[in-house]
């Protein structure tokens, strides 16, 4: 079989996306490779059609047990043979699964990093033929990265205990240069082929919202698209809690999920938004990783991240079948605030010696500060994100809130020149918020206090609002004229250019919002469907579900709602005609096939 028919014949696609190929083929070969690849642009095919490909068995490494599950009923849907060896397993489930594997009933396999250190896995790994050995998220291995984990750093001695060292894959969807060199070096990657996809989800819409009320905000955003899939992002379990309350009150088939509830109710939630039981699942960080729900329209931040890493790996769980999707966040300055507590105050990483633990959070304050840049920028969000992880973008995309909005260019040169006298002649030692009042003439106890209504430049903006003076001090940021201090309090210092502005005050223009709205958000799902293919569809999507509850399987893993909105454009009326969509690959052909061919059949007469 040629990768090509494994790729048709078990995932029921004709052609691979961009840099899954390059990575198969040396992967086939006996190369190291590391991919990183964004959310949904299909990583896991870098090594699920390889270990179809290859002798004996492919280990998959992977954090959590829902993703292990999830990816192991997806594989065996497609006719795949697969398990998973974790803690979800009884003692005699987990020996029962390696007889299997030993007796080579599985060609994939996948296990959480702590259990290669124990004796039985060991005892197993060093008599089973082992050609490939694939890290998932593989970011875990850097403690720069957002979700360490200290088990992922013995991989490498496991991987040199077996007795042929197998091909190592490290596959990720967001890394740093930073962190992609912790990947090569920890991972003891053997001079890998190393394909980057590009970091860009075009078919995701960027928002940044900055509301006088959340719960209003978040409940306009649910609200207008009834019926869809949605994840909340809130940054403390308390959070969680009054969120998922208020939606319900609000007539919304809610649900939560964080570390705080106990296992049984945390399984039990996630099961329902999986099932679409729940439309909406409110959730700390601590949901999401590995859960492979196609359908998910849209994500909203009620609270800003710590770090753009975690803000696109959640915001990336929006749109994974490649259809429009909206990222939203709702922006509050006691973001800022909470972040930074949560950086100061947090527990230390295990294994870290405090000089490196006061490293990390140096590091982790000034990833917050680019994060905070992100909410408060004027130019393309898209563009923003890409350049954080190091690729290049055009400064319009023509899809986010930025570029789509009414903006309008406003001459701030005479405020710049204000803005930077003040801060050189107190003496680069004072914050956002001191600079402004100070401008602006306030009479605060800050002001009293350092006796800046002494200084010339008290006042200089007297004419402008301490709301419109910050937002010229972000656009000085973002312009790279005035810079931030590390630490947990950052002044403000001047940059390369200050000096030409304090001397010339060149003219300056900075976009300021001319409509409090966008005259349109984003783009819709379902606007190349008409009325008879939108009836086709909510009956394709009603027999999936009633499919995947006799199945006991979450509805997307029979068919994504990509496959049946093609199913209803196009309208197969043979078994083979019903081969050719996307997504469909022979084992479900098999399975499902005529009861979807009726369906249509039903529907057109």
């Amino acid at each position: 079989m040629t990768r090509e028919e494994a790729l048709k014949t078990y995932f029921g696609y004709e052609a691979f996306r961009g840099g899954q190929e390059a990575v198969i083929d040396e992967v086939l070969s006996g190369r190291d490779a590391l991919a990183i690849m964004p959310t949904g642009a299909g990583k896991s095919v870098c090594y699920q059609v390889p270990a179809l490909l290859l002798p004996g068995i492919t280990l998959v490494i992977s954090p959590l047990v829902s993703l292990m599950r999830d990816q192991v009923t997806a594989l065996v849907q497609m006719g795949v043979p697969a398990a998973f060896l974790n803690s979800s397993l009884t003692f005699r489930q987990y020996l029962l699964a390696l007889d299997r594997a030993r007796a080579g009933r599985y060609k994939i396999i996948y296990v959480a990093p702590e259990r290669l250190e124990t004796e039985g896995f060991r005892a197993f790994a060093e008599s089973a033929e082992i050609s490939l050995v694939a890290v998932d998220e593989a970011h875990c291995i850097s403690q720069w990265g957002q979700d360490f984990r200290p088990s992922y750093l013995n991989i490498p001695a496991f991987v040199a205990s077996l007795p042929r060292r197998p091909a190592v894959g490290a596959f990720t969807a967001t890394a740093t240069p930073d962190v992609r060199e912790d990947i090569r070096r920890l991972l003891a990657l053997e001079t890998p082929v190393e394909v980057t996809t590009g970091f860009n989800r075009e078919n995701l819409y960027f928002e940044v919202r900055q509301p006088d009320s959340k719960k209003a905000a978040l409940l306009e955003l649910v609200k207008s698209r009834p019926g869809k899939c949605g994840i909340v992002y809130c940054a403390t379990r308390k959070a969680v809690e009054e969120v998922c309350g208020f939606l319900r009150e609000q007539g919304i088939a809610a649900t939560r999920y964080h570390a705080g509830l106990e296992a049984e109710e945390r399984g039990r939630n996630q099961e329902d938004f999986l099932y679409d039981r729940a439309v909406v699942m409110v959730a700390t960080n601590a949901f999401g990783m590995g859960i492979d729900k196609s359908d998910v329209r849209y994500v909203v931040h009620y609270n800003m991240p710590k770090d753009m890493e975690s803000y696109y790996q959640e915001a990336g769980r929006a749109g994974r079948d490649g259809l429009p999707s909206s990222c939203v966040l709702l922006y509050g300055g006691q973001d800022v605030r909470t972040n930074e507590f949560l950086i100061t105050h947090g527990e230390v990483r295990e294994g870290l010696d405090e000089a490196a633990a006061e490293r990390l959070r140096e590091r982790d304050l000034q990833r917050l500060r680019q994060m905070t840049g992100y909410c408060r920028t004027r130019r393309c969000l898209r563009q923003h994100i890409l350049h954080y992880f190091g690729e290049a973008a055009p400064d319009y995309c023509g899809t986010c809130y930025n570029c789509l909005h009414n903006f309008e260019e406003v001459e701030v040169g005479r405020e710049a020149q204000a803005i930077v006298r003040c801060i050189a002649e107190t003496g680069q030692h004072f914050g956002v918020g001191v600079v402004a009042e100070t401008l602006c003439g306030a009479d605060t106890d800050r002001v009293r206090k350092y006796r800046m209504e002494r200084e010339s430049s008290y006042g200089a903006l007297a004419n402008f609002t301490q709301k419109a003076v910050r937002e010229r001090i972000r656009f000085l940021l973002d312009e790279g004229i005035l810079t931030l201090s590390p630490g947990q309090y950052p002044v403000l210092l001047l940059g390369e250019r200050a000096e030409d502005i304090a001397r010339n005050g060149p003219a300056l223009y900075m976009k300021t919002v001319k409509e409090e709205r966008p005259a349109a958000v984003g783009r819709s799902a379902d606007v190349e469907l008409d009325s008879r293919q939108m009836e086709l569809f909510g009956r394709l999507r009603a027999l999936r579900a009633a499919i995947a509850r006799r199945q006991g399987v979450p509805a997307y893993v029979v068919f994504s709602d990509k496959t049946l909105r093609e199913l209803a454009v196009r309208q197969p009326g043979t078994l083979q005609a019903f081969r050719e969509i996307g997504g469909v690959g022979d084992a479900k052909a098999r399975r499902y096939g005529q009861a979807f061919l009726d369906e249509i059949t039903s529907v057109l007469q």
